[in-house]
């Protein structure tokens, strides 16, 4: 059964009682995440956290690929900031410099990232192909993870000039050691290796993927709503209490002054060198057009 709310980027639906499911729907990008597909994603987990008859989330993709991050080749960035704006970081866009940059990513990565994490509800993510950079952002936010025995997992951004997502969870998923070659080298964890640090659950045939989902969603959906928040606030308040948010807000203004750094070398936020001709254009273009709106 489909929601009779449409999405561009998405679907949502209920396949079953006590279930709902979301479908990132970019195939024809790798599921990259352009500002709407973050904004309709938000929308769609706070009509899941809303909907009393919703017990557990899933997100899941369409096509080969989970996710291959940012969509770095964006151009309309603006125009979907300025039709959602829903989290509440807003100040800063419409400014010069890094200031808008860093309210932007404040908003959609992280601000999301967060609230995703914190839905109270639990959430599944079920994941095939590839997992890149951003993608990453969308699966570990998940309280579980099911991996399809073609996924794999990356952050590559370091060989952007930046160092990692902004979402910085890669020593919570992996352990410091696995986080530091991740992230050092930009080599990708297949699902085996991901199985056995921890950071995903099961790991199923690429066909059995959806029905593992829903078939640990079924277990999970039984059980009483206000004692799955309870139990997942206790958990949350254990890393929290370690630190955690700290943490991540310290990586994020690191992250944020590399871009600023790679603004004054490369006239970009990242270092072009590693990227496609047409990325480095679309990625040129973009500034530009940020330049003279900031200037008019």
């Amino acid at each position: 059964m489909t929601d009779a709310r449409s999405f561009s980027t998405l679907i949502y639906e209920i396949p079953e009682p006590g279930i709902a499911r979301i479908r990132l729907n970019r195939p024809d990008r790798a599921n990259a995440q352009d500002t709407e597909l973050l904004y309709e994603l938000n929308e769609a987990f706070d009509r899941a956290a809303h909907d009393d008859d919703v017990r557990v989330i899933v997100l899941a993709a369409e096509g080969k690929n989970f996710s291959a991050g940012h969509d770095l080749a964006e151009t309309d960035s603006a125009g979907a900031m300025r039709r959602h704006r829903t989290v509440g970081t807003m100040c800063g866009f419409g400014c010069a410099g890094a200031e808008a940059q860093m309210a932007r990513e404040e908003e959609i990565y992280t601000g999301f990232c967060e609230r995703w994490r914190n839905i109270p509800k639990p959430t599944i993510a079920a994941v095939q192909g590839k997992c890149i950079a951003g993608g990453l952002m969308l699966a570990w936010p998940c309280d579980l993870i099911i991996a399809a025995d073609d996924a794999s997992f990356a952050d590559p951004v370091v060989a952007f000039g930046v160092g990692g997502v902004e979402w910085f969870h890669h020593v919570y998923e992996l352990g410091m050691r696995k986080a530091k070659e991740m992230l050092f080298t930009g080599d990708a964890i297949n699902a085996q290796d991901a199985l056995a640090l921890g950071m995903v659950n099961q790991v199923v045939p690429r066909e059995q993927l959806q029905e593992a989902a829903l078939a640990m969603a079924r277990k999970i959906a039984v059980k009483s709503r206000f004692a799955l928040k309870m139990t997942k606030l206790a958990l949350h308040g254990v890393a929290d209490a370690a630190g955690r948010e700290v943490a991540m807000k310290n990586a994020f203004h690191l992250h944020q002054l590399a871009h600023t750094h790679n603004l004054k070398v490369f006239s970009m936020l990242i270092d072009p060198t590693v990227l496609p001709e047409a990325t480095r254009k679309a990625m040129a273009a973009r500034l530009a057009a940020a330049e003279k709106a900031a200037g008019a």
